[in-house]
């Protein structure tokens, strides 16, 4: 229980975080359109089924055009922030993770995001675009392997111990750090869960929780070089809280197989598009970088 609480109290840290990460940008605020705050809503609510809010934001992004390409990591750990912490606070509550495992491999993603962010928030734009359209392939892969039943299906542990625990550490600040070019963190934490012998259900608040204290320190360095959209963030922030709730009391559960298989679809769509791009622009010589400090 305390273990909890003091969670508790973080999260409620990073939420003052990532508010403070909205002010420091020197962009304009504006009201988001509505579609950019539906796909916050359409997203955060399948994320809080499991699906994951990441590659289907950014192939929504790609195929509206509604974010520059080298602004799309930061606005998606920027946006969806708020909606994460939500889940957070849900699934840290009502799921029992023992706490040693849980606080070791949260502490692990912040430090993995809070590298990567330091170093994508500068890439050039080409190195964002072939970096993204990588990690939605290898985000397809797992969506892909998932419907077809080929990944592996856990074991009843609770936490973990020994070079176990070591693993997950290791495992997790690497989730962490490609957190920030775009490759969520949700499928490939199920499948690392699952891999260590953890019950599925465990992945809920190590992801969710993982995830809530990574994305405002991440925002942070991304909003300090101003490498993400204003209006699209705070559209998925604002359509994205409300979505959290109604998935998480209202629905609970869903039959989620034909939205993989359409969520697959998508984001190989997305892939193809971004790398497409990067390569068109390395034959228009396009502007080397996208953000300077």
């Amino acid at each position: 229980m305390l273990v909890r609480n003091v969670l508790f109290v973080g999260l409620g840290v990073m939420t003052v975080v990532i508010v403070a990460a909205f002010l420091r940008s020197k962009q304009q605020w504006s009201m988001p359109k509505f579609l950019e705050s539906g796909i916050g809503f359409v997203t955060n609510f399948f994320d809080t089924l499991g699906i994951g809010s990441f590659a289907p934001t950014t192939s929504l992004f790609k195929f509206f055009k509604l974010v520059p390409d080298e602004k799309i990591p930061g606005t998606l750990n920027v946006g969806h922030t708020l909606p994460t912490i939500a889940e957070a606070f849900i699934f840290i509550a009502i799921v029992g993770v023992d706490p040693l495992t849980l606080i070791a491999l949260i502490l692990s993603a912040i430090a993995g995001a809070w590298l990567g962010a330091g170093v994508v928030a500068r890439w050039p734009r080409r190195y964002v675009q072939i970096g993204m359209g990588t990690a939605l392939l290898v985000a397809a892969s797992i969506f892909l392997m998932q419907d077809l039943n080929k990944l592996p299906g856990g074991g009843e542990a609770t936490g973990l111990t020994g070079t176990l625990l070591v693993a997950g550490i290791v495992a997790n600040f690497c989730l962490g750090a490609l957190m920030t070019i775009g490759i969520g963190l949700y499928a490939p934490a199920m499948i690392m869960v699952s891999l260590l012998g953890m019950t599925p259900k465990a992945a809920f608040p190590i992801m969710m929780g993982s995830c809530a204290f990574l994305m405002p320190i991440a925002s942070l360095r991304f909003a300090k070089f101003d490498a993400f959209t204003m209006r699209a963030a705070l559209g998925l922030s604002l359509g994205g809280v409300p979505a959290v709730l109604i998935a998480a009391y209202l629905v609970k559960s869903l039959p989620l197989y034909w939205v993989r298989w359409l969520v697959v679809i998508v984001v190989v769509y997305a892939s193809v598009a971004m790398l497409r791009s990067a390569l068109l622009e390395r034959g228009r010589g396009a502007p080397e970088y996208a953000a300077t400090p």
